[in-house]
């Protein structure tokens, strides 16, 4: 079991969702996933849910707030990388061409955020950690397995978040997917969007891992959810991309192996 109690500069540490209806969002997982639920009141006036898996936080969930609502942004599932200086990393993601979408800020005494866009229109969030380091569990079943950017262009990608993070990125096998190293161990990975997704705008996709990718699927779309892309083999396992009942879209994979 891949329990966590401190995450390096650069490296993927968490990932919530935030959701135009918590309450039924919170319903859909924690059904797909058995995942247990903490509501924490926020200094906004809302709550935050943590979902835990075998007593560890492994995600979070948040109330979209009327304006974001109105202005119909979509569910989302975000991605949060490490850093040091959530200050320092924004400011220098808009010296490489990004852009700040959210400045940073203090979330109590969790830690600092920030959301970024990189140069390609992806938004990627920022997160220093305070008492809340990140999840506490990783690539075991219903936990963050892998976090991956489908971008229209990866060389300029690769270009920026070189800069921002240190990362490593190689074409290791020749297929044009990049992997990306942070200290040495992998992080992530960069791929094109190819001419079926030319409708969908640069984003970080979000993995969790399952036990059966087929079963999950199946138990999603029960559950009122959207079969994006049907379960198919792929290393390192069997993976799918599904849409919950509020349109956020996520990836299940049954891994062939933890690492």
């Amino acid at each position: 079991m891949t329990k966590l109690s401190k995450y390096q500069p650069g490296q993927f540490s968490w990932i919530d969702l935030m959701s135009p209806d918590a309450a039924a969002a919170k319903s859909f997982y924690q059904a797909l996933f058995g995942w247990g639920a903490t509501d924490n009141p926020t200094d906004q006036g809302g709550v935050y849910t943590q979902f835990t898996c075998e007593g560890q936080m492994v995600a979070g969930l948040g109330q979209m707030g009327e304006e974001m609502k109105s202005a119909r942004v979509p569910a989302t599932w975000n991605s949060y990388v490490s850093v040091q200086d959530v200050e320092a990393c924004a400011a220098r993601a808009a010296e490489l061409g990004g852009s700040v979408v959210m400045p940073p800020m203090q979330v109590m005494d969790a830690g600092k955020m920030a959301i970024i866009s990189d140069p390609t229109g992806a938004a990627l969030s920022l997160w220093q950690a305070g008492q809340h380091v990140g999840a506490g569990l990783v690539n075991e079943p219903t936990s963050l397995c892998w976090n991956e950017l489908a971008t229209n262009d990866t060389e300029r990608a690769a270009a920026f978040y070189r800069e921002l993070f240190s990362w490593s990125l190689s074409d290791a096998d020749g297929s044009g997917y990049l992997m990306i190293e942070n200290q040495g161990q992998m992080n992530g990975g960069i791929r094109a969007l190819g001419d079926e997704q030319a409708n969908l705008p640069p984003h970080w996709m979000a993995y969790v891992a399952v036990e059966d990718c087929d079963a999950c699927c199946t138990q999603a779309t029960g559950l009122g959810a959207q079969l994006i892309v049907p379960p198919m083999d792929i290393p390192p396992g069997r993976f799918a991309v599904i849409a919950d009942p509020q349109g956020a879209v996520l990836t299940v994979m049954k891994l062939s192996q933890s690492d």
